[in-house]
């Protein structure tokens, strides 16, 4: 079965939004405004639209959305799915959770988080450090650094911009900077439908690559173009 593009899953988020979650006792759902789940506390979903989502230290809580605000997670949450539409989302220290998804912002997974699915944006660069993913990693015009001692399981997928690399400013698009750091491990593909400029260090290990010439690196960083 064909796997539903970002832009359906948004619209899908969007329409899905102001529907109550009143089977969860603890839940919050509203449209304006943002949302903390206080520190140590249990809850159900985090739902609201123009609004960010702050979980702090030690929650758990359902699945956490909105559409116009960024998501910011705190030190060993547990947390369901996260997705925004217009912000960013960035995980503390020891997260536990599940897909990530973002259309026009960044993701940031930090030391210790393991997510259950997969990380997606279309524009917004994605980071992982000290981190492991068990899906995959999916963008268009991000770019993307799996960092040090990382681990992705489900590979790296490039989509075809259909914009042909062109932005509304009529200025060419740098290509993506994919860059797998020392001691990370990318198992699984990793597809390139456009041009990217793919910088793997020699200590890491990746899977089979199509659509792009491997750069290798040794130092730190990799290097800048």
């Amino acid at each position: 079965m064909p796997r539903p593009s970002l832009l359906a899953a948004t619209l899908a988020l969007a329409l899905a939004l102001p529907v109550a979650h009143a089977a969860d006792v603890n839940s919050i759902d509203k449209v304006n405004g943002s949302i903390t789940a206080s520190a140590g506390q249990t809850y159900g979903a985090l739902t609201t639209v123009n609004g960010s989502i702050h979980v702090e230290d030690g929650v758990t809580t359902g699945n956490a959305e909105t559409v116009n605000g960024s998501i910011k997670v705190g030190d060993n949450a547990r947390t369901g799915t996260l997705e925004t539409v217009n912000g960013s989302i960035r995980l503390g220290h020891d997260v536990q959770g599940g897909n990530v998804t973002t259309v026009n912002g960044s993701v940031f997974a930090d030391h210790g988080d393991r997510l259950s699915k997969d990380i997606e944006t279309v524009n917004g660069s994605i980071g992982l450090v000290h981190a492991e993913l068990a899906g995959g990693i999916r963008t268009v015009n991000g770019d993307v650094t799996v960092g040090v001692n990382s681990h992705v399981h489900g590979g790296i997928h490039v989509e075809k911009n259909n914009n042909h690399g062109w932005s509304i400013h009529f200025g060419r698009q740098r290509p993506p900077r994919i860059v797998v750091g020392p001691g990370a491990t990318v198992d699984g593909p990793l597809v390139f439908e456009r041009e990217v400029v793919l910088y793997v260090h020699d200590s890491a290990k990746i899977g089979p690559v199509t659509g792009a010439k491997v750069l290798h690196f040794s130092g730190e960083h990799a290097p800048t173009e």
